[in-house]
């Protein structure tokens, strides 16, 4: 079942397969190998749109771009309208070629800020908050959301027919409401009903964790690609297999363990020279604890991998664990 060509502004994603922005995940080196492996725009950790937060280490290592094939996206979390159109501009000078609008995002403390998903709870403010950012920029604008506040508030049919008049090129539905969080199954025919709602794309989100997955998603709700967020996480060759099924129909075996091991090294040191070797051990383990799933190693290596205190005792474990896997 292949995909169809999606465009968003002048950006041609084909196949339309885009990684989902992850808080602590979807940093620079992720999004490089997930590029490299099929993903056709990969959306980066959200920014808040409080510029006054801008001048940190960590504000500014989310907003780096460099060798990661075009184009760019970058995540605004804000609930002030002018706020948030500052901040998009500002992005769009540094280079930003999409900016993507966060109200999908369930946690707790943006919630408070009533930002994130909590925003889907009042539609005249979405409007004035998307014409805003859309009146701003020039580059496309695109906006990713849930399909309500709760299971008795659905309206993501009516929000996105509000993002479709305020000028938004694409829109992201992940199929669960802000009080579900990532629990419960996925609502497929409500992510279908806003596809055909809308004339705009519409990129189906939530639980696609295998092609099967991907295959019951595009069955059920006609969505023009697919966002895929924890199903890349220690997976990004996922959207290799993504990617090979929508074209032929078949179903790609997974990496063997060897295959699996060179990514991690590769991943590893790509880590360790954008935060450094201090920095860079504790980041990578948020990554490496969805890697050692499918290493399918010793749990005491497991352990000794995800406790490492240093960059080149990492690197040493996973060297010594290629050898082990090559030599048998």
């Amino acid at each position: 079942m292949p995909l169809p060509p999606l465009h968003i502004g002048a950006y041609p994603l084909e196949p339309a397969l885009i990684l989902a922005p992850m808080a602590g995940l979807t940093d620079l080196p992720f999004r490089r190998l997930c590029r490299e492996f099929g993903a056709s725009l990969a959306v980066a950790e959200m920014i808040s749109a409080d510029m006054q937060l801008w001048e940190t280490e960590k504000s500014r290592l989310r907003r780096a771009y460099a060798g990661e094939p075009r184009p760019h996206c970058a995540q605004l979390l804000g609930a002030d309208p002018q706020q948030m159109a500052l901040a998009a501009q500002r992005l769009v000078a540094e280079g930003v070629d999409i900016i993507d609008i966060n109200m999908g995002c369930p946690v707790r403390k943006v919630q408070k800020r009533t930002a994130g998903a909590a925003l889907l709870g009042d539609e005249a403010h979405i409007a004035r908050l998307l014409q805003a950012v859309v009146n701003a920029v020039t580059v496309p604008v695109t906006l990713k959301i849930r399909l309500g506040v709760d299971p008795q508030r659905i309206n993501a049919v009516a929000v996105a027919r509000q993002a479709q008049q305020c000028g938004i090129a694409a829109l992201s539905v992940h199929g669960r409401t802000l009080q579900c969080g990532y629990h419960g199954a996925v609502n497929h025919a409500a992510i279908g009903a806003v596809k055909a709602a809308v004339s705009i794309p519409v990129m189906a989100n939530g639980d696609i964790r295998s092609t099967h997955d991907a295959q019951a998603m595009l069955h059920h709700t006609d969505a023009a690609g697919l966002m895929v967020g924890r199903g890349a996480h220690g997976r990004p060759w996922f959207f290799a297999q993504l990617a090979h099924f929508l074209r032929t129909g078949i179903h790609m075996p997974p990496p063997d363990r060897a295959q699996i091991a060179h990514t991690v090294q590769r991943h590893l040191a790509a880590i360790h020279q954008f935060y450094g070797p201090e920095k860079g051990v504790l980041q990578a383990r948020a990554h490496l604890k969805g890697y050692v799933q499918q290493l399918q190693a010793s749990p005491r290596w497991q352990h000794d991998l995800l406790t490492a205190s240093c960059a080149s005792q990492q690197q040493a474990l996973l060297a010594a664990f290629l050898q082990t896997v090559e030599s048998a």
